[in-house]
């Protein structure tokens, strides 16, 4: 394997679409000058995995291309996680990227997705990460018909902010970027996440054994109007950036059940 060069900035891309997805494929072409560019991603599709790690099984890496490799049935974390053995000696990358993710992010739905949970590993260790997603008209919409040259341009725009210093990630913290698709981007605009609407979309079925099984459907994005969300700067034309702190404390509740009595047990 090649060894890295120590007077390059170390950037690792990781996704939850798989290593043949378009969107990996564009992230590694904007951030290729940046720095050398490792590429570890899941050999197949792992969105909604969240950021579950392997361990009832092993895990083996298969080259795809110089720096470039899949990891055979692997999460987003795991090939975030095994990197850096296999990549850097043990040492880490100047950062982690996760994406350019085939549909979006937004609101509740980081907990699900596999595209932020690739960023929270490299986090976890102390790097700054970014976890990127592309929104799409419909799931039934190609890759190829989105605006990639747009997405491109934001992905490294704020990966270069982010090595450059000019945007600091806090410790344990990332950056869940959205992209909307719109044929202009109106600019950036740093933002909480929205409140996310959700519902029921199992669908009930029998295969020709009369076997009854489930297949899970998707939402339309459905959220509460409120200025300020990531869903907000998304719907009015803004790429969205939210920093998402990976200590979950629900503070305001913490302070109010400090004073909850429940007496000897």
């Amino acid at each position: 394997m090649k060894l890295y060069k120590r007077n390059l900035m170390k950037i690792l891309i990781t996704n939850d679409d798989s290593f043949e997805a378009k969107g990996l494929e564009v992230l590694v072409n904007a951030v290729k000058d940046l720095g050398e560019v490792y590429v570890a991603a899941p050999a197949f599709p792992k969105s909604a995995c969240s950021h579950s790690l392997t361990i009832t099984k092993p895990l083996r890496f298969i080259k795809v291309a110089d720096n470039f490799y899949k990891l055979d049935d692997g999460t987003p974390t795991d090939c975030v996680y095994l990197s850096f053995p296999e990549f850097f000696g043990g040492e880490k990358p100047d950062i982690v990227l996760s994406g350019i993710n085939h549909g979006a992010n937004l609101g509740e739905d980081v907990t699900y997705s596999g595209t932020a949970g690739g960023a929270m590993e490299g986090a976890l260790h102390g790097i700054p990460s970014i976890a990127f997603s592309q929104l799409i008209k419909s799931y039934d919409n190609p890759p190829s018909e989105i605006d990639w040259d747009q997405a491109a341009k934001a992905a490294r725009k704020i990966t270069k902010a982010v090595l450059d210093g000019k945007i600091k990630i806090p410790h344990r913290h990332i950056l869940n970027v959205n992209i909307p698709n719109t044929k202009k981007i109106k600019g950036f605009k740093f933002t909480k996440l929205g409140y996310r609407l959700y519902g029921n979309d199992a669908h009930k079925h029998k295969n020709p054994r009369g076997e009854e099984y489930y297949w899970i459907g998707l939402h339309p994005l459905a959220f509460k109007e409120e200025k300020g969300t990531d869903f907000d700067a998304i719907k009015n034309g803004y790429v969205s950036i939210t920093p998402i702190k990976l200590d979950m404390t629900g503070y305001e509740a913490l302070n109010e059940l400090k004073n909850t009595d429940l007496g000897d047990l």
